[in-house]
């Protein structure tokens, strides 16, 4: 256990592990990425190298043993969501009156707290970034450095503006990470006084050859489709439901080809009726939208001359089919409509409808 766990950005995590050498880590850190980049992991990878009882060295730079105390208690927060859920769960425990009052947090360890978005809102709450403002100037009990992370950029304004004034004067001996999956959402303010990381995404091969360690029962066709769906991010390949997106594509699928060919759409409205209410049709509508951006943007590839980039290897050959019968107008066209049903299920309409329009709308483009 240690930083070779962690997969990819060899560099820059390299150049971290000397700021901790060096006892000069940034007050604030932003790591910026896509989702499932494994910024989190990283972050809390730093905060048991900053609190290590037995730390030793790899590569010629610090390292975490993963093993003391410390180590141990600070990684019992790597799965986030199973965290978060029991804190929420506790939460749901309380009386009326101290739910209003209960924020969430995670703290496996006195000196180590991940402040995620507070549900149902999702967003960073003001009396969360008071919690931090309550404890930062405390010095660490059992480690050497208190750490804090943000693990999302969504903050209600009050929220930022009282995290703004941790770090004008933030304390020698605490780190705040702040992980987003866009820079920009935070206040110029915040990023000013932060240190930008950005970990970058890793190349099809390299999502291939860590799929081949880690989810071992894929073919080597199964590897390299999702080493593409998942856009550099090996937590996103690691975790990927294949089957899910096998269904979500093969209903994408019949609404596009419905769209092209006009006539009888009753294979389409037996595919747009299984998408219904709830918040399993939410999830379930959500990936069919993601499957159809991904097929769309395959045929564009496809129109364009750029055949190499194709995601979707596995139909491949249907798809060039389909690239054959259409243009860019038409696959523009097919985004903004698609984008118009997202639009749509934000305002909660329903999503069988939306989907009969998406396609009923491209149908009459004439293409």
């Amino acid at each position: 256990m240690g930083f070779s766990d962690f997969h990819g950005n060899q560099d820059t995590v390299g150049r971290l592990r000397q700021l901790v050498a060096r006892d000069r880590f940034p007050h604030a850190v932003i790591l910026a990425a896509p989702a499932g980049s494994g910024k989190y992991t990283l972050a809390l990878m730093l905060a048991q190298a900053m609190n290590c009882q037995q730390p030793s060295t790899s590569d010629g730079l610090p390292d975490f043993c993963g093993r003391c105390s410390n180590c141990e208690r600070i990684a019992q927060s790597r799965d986030l969501a199973a965290r978060v859920s029991e804190a929420v769960e506790a939460r749901d425990a309380l009386r009326e009156a101290d739910k209003r009052d209960t924020r969430i947090f995670v703290q496996t360890h006195p000196d180590v707290l991940v402040i995620p978005p507070d549900p149902p809102q999702m967003m960073i709450k003001v009396d969360q970034v008071r919690r931090v403002r309550e404890t930062i100037y405390l010095r660490p009990g059992e480690g050497r450095e208190r750490v804090y992370i943000f693990t999302d950029s969504a903050f209600v304004k009050e929220a930022a503006n009282a995290l703004l004034k941790v770090l004008e004067e933030p304390p020698e001996f605490a780190t705040i990470f702040l992980l987003t999956t866009n820079s920009g959402a935070l206040l110029p303010t915040i990023r000013s006084r932060s240190m930008l990381v950005t970990l970058n995404a890793l190349s099809p091969e390299e999502i291939e050859r860590d799929l081949l360690l880690h989810c071992p029962a894929w073919n080597a066709k199964e590897r390299a489709l999702v080493a593409r769906l998942s856009e550099g991010a090996v937590g996103r390949a690691r975790s990927f439901d294949l089957a899910a997106y096998r269904a979500a594509r093969q209903h994408a699928w019949v609404i596009l080809s419905s769209a092209l060919r006009g006539g009888d759409h009753a294979g389409l409205f037996q595919v747009t009726e299984s998408y219904r209410a709830g918040a399993e049709g939410r999830e379930k509508m959500e990936g069919l939208l993601r499957t159809l951006y991904s097929l769309l943007r395959d045929l564009m590839y496809l129109n364009s001359g750029m055949g190499e980039y194709v995601r979707n290897l596995e139909m491949e050959g249907e798809l060039k089919k389909l690239a054959e019968t259409v243009d860019f107008p038409w696959i523009a066209e097919a985004a903004e409509r698609l984008a118009e049903v997202e639009r749509g299920l934000r305002r909660n309409l329903q999503r069988s409808l939306s989907l009969d329009a998406f396609a009923a709308a491209l149908d009459r483009t004439g293409h």
